[in-house]
């Protein structure tokens, strides 16, 4: 199964399509299962669903995280209704483990029609580069739309890992895909009732982030890569991004600060501006509900210009799906740290993890810019009349440069927002990584209780 030490068999089908095992990995326990090979290429039957759903019990009931591995054509037609039950025990004792124990899968083949829907369950789906997955088949597609696809196009790893966000990682083969599952877990707890592993980190913890300074332009609209950013703020070669090329308006990843796990949420200036859009919302609500089940903490590196507009997505939704990042933030109860580094202008500040949101800690960086909107954008709309009224192309551009420039000293800059209470420190950027480790440190023995409730109705 990939494992690097021992391996302690749970069960196996009547036939080899599947099997599970408690094996070690890294030095801790993990219970890993596949369901792939036999003579119908995977097809899950009645006997090789208990045995994935004894395994998944059985690592929820020992508090030890999961690894699958899935190539499967989906339900074995042979046994009929059975095996459409059999996926389904499977995919309800994955939906009940989930938030529990950390659950991932590697989709080394084919992962089609209902099984397919487990790899929305799971925490982190890694895809080798010759994998698909579906719902629909090609041949259902075809019939229904009259349009021709294979199966790479219409499940396959670039389309995942682009398109639907399903992928979090795709790699090039089956081994890959393993070390990549078992990297994933590195960085997470047993279980929702343990901390992440801790290291003794090599990195210097109030080292000076010399690159970060540098890498961020002065002027709000010149892009800039904020990964750069990440690299040297957060421990050397800690960073493992996830899902880096679907939404990639905004950065998720796991890393370590000062040899902790933490998770991480960025905008991306490089990529649509750092706006806001419908699936950067979704991309980053699901990373916090994720962070915030198995206890790590949150740290939010804010560059946003706002919500990107278009009637395309307020038609698809955009209240809805911004929503979700709102609740996810509001609902957080692990360490929440944000990091103004740049601009924050509107709702899309606000969504980001503030004060308002609940934050336990905010810092900005001195050149910040902390407002409604632009200082450019908010004289246009104040003092409209007043600069139309001007003749003179020159006279209304230096008026109009001197209000911009009041409106930054009264409302943009960071120091208003420190006096109001909106953020908690101004840091110089060689200091963040300093400022962020102290901050986290203080807040290692939070505690919150949510209201007790079955679960909150949220904007799914």
């Amino acid at each position: 199964m990939g494992a690097d030490a021992s391996r302690t068999l749970i069960a196996s089908g009547r036939e080899p399509a599947a099997s599970a095992a408690i094996v070690e990995v890294h030095g801790r326990r993990v219970v890993e299962f596949a369901i792939e090979g036999g003579k119908h290429h995977g097809a899950i039957g009645e006997a090789g669903g208990e045995v994935v759903e004894r395994a998944v019990h059985l690592a929820v009931a020992q508090g030890i995280p999961i690894v699958g591995r899935f190539d499967t054509s989906g339900a074995d037609i042979r046994e009929g209704v059975s095996a459409l039950h059999a996926w389904g025990r499977i995919a309800k004792a994955l939906a009940d483990a989930s938030g529990v124990v950390p659950t991932v899968i590697a989709v080394t083949g084919a992962c089609v029609s209902g099984p397919s829907l487990v790899l929305g369950l799971v925490d982190a789906v890694v895809m080798t580069a010759a994998a698909f997955a579906y719902v629909s088949g090609p041949d259902s597609v075809t019939e229904f739309t009259g349009v021709a696809v294979d199966n790479d196009a219409l499940g396959g790893a670039p389309v995942h890992d682009r398109e639907s966000g399903v992928a979090a990682i795709v790699v090039a083969d089956a081994d890959a895909a393993l070390d990549a599952c078992h990297a994933i877990l590195d960085y997470l707890p047993d279980n929702n009732l343990a901390d992440a592993p801790s290291f003794h980190p090599d990195d210097v913890i109030d080292r000076a982030c010399t690159q970060a300074r540098a890498i961020v332009p002065d002027r709000p609209n010149a892009p800039y890569d904020v990964r750069d950013v990440l690299a040297d703020v957060l421990d050397t070669d800690s960073v493992l991004e996830l899902r880096a090329n679907y939404a990639s308006n905004v950065v998720t990843a796991l890393a370590r600060l000062g040899g902790r796990s933490v998770g991480i949420i960025a905008n991306q200036p490089a990529f649509r501006a750092g706006t806001l859009d419908i699936e950067a919302s979704r991309k980053a609500a699901r990373f916090v509900q994720w962070c915030d089940a198995f206890n790590l903490p949150i740290l939010t590196f804010v560059d946003t210009p706002g919500f990107e507009p278009g009637r395309d997505l307020e038609w698809r939704g955009m209240i809805r799906h911004g929503a979700q990042l709102v609740q996810a933030y509001g609902e957080a109860t692990v360490p929440r740290l944000c990091v103004v580094l740049r601009k924050a202008y509107g709702g899309a500040y606000i969504v980001m993890d503030s004060r308002g949101l609940g934050n336990d800690w905010a810092c900005a960086w001195p050149n910040a810019e902390i407002a409604v909107m632009g200082a450019a954008g908010a004289v246009q709309i104040l003092h409209r009349k007043r600069l139309l009224a001007i003749d003179d192309p020159a006279e209304r551009a230096r008026v109009e440069a001197e209000l911009v420039a009041e409106y930054e000293e009264r409302f943009s800059n960071p120091y208003q927002a420190a006096e109001r209470g909106f953020i908690d420190e101004v840091v110089d950027p060689l200091d963040t990584r300093r400022a962020l480790a102290e901050a986290l440190a203080n807040l290692a023995t939070k505690k919150e209780r949510l209201p007790r409730r079955r679960h909150a109705n949220g904007p799914l």
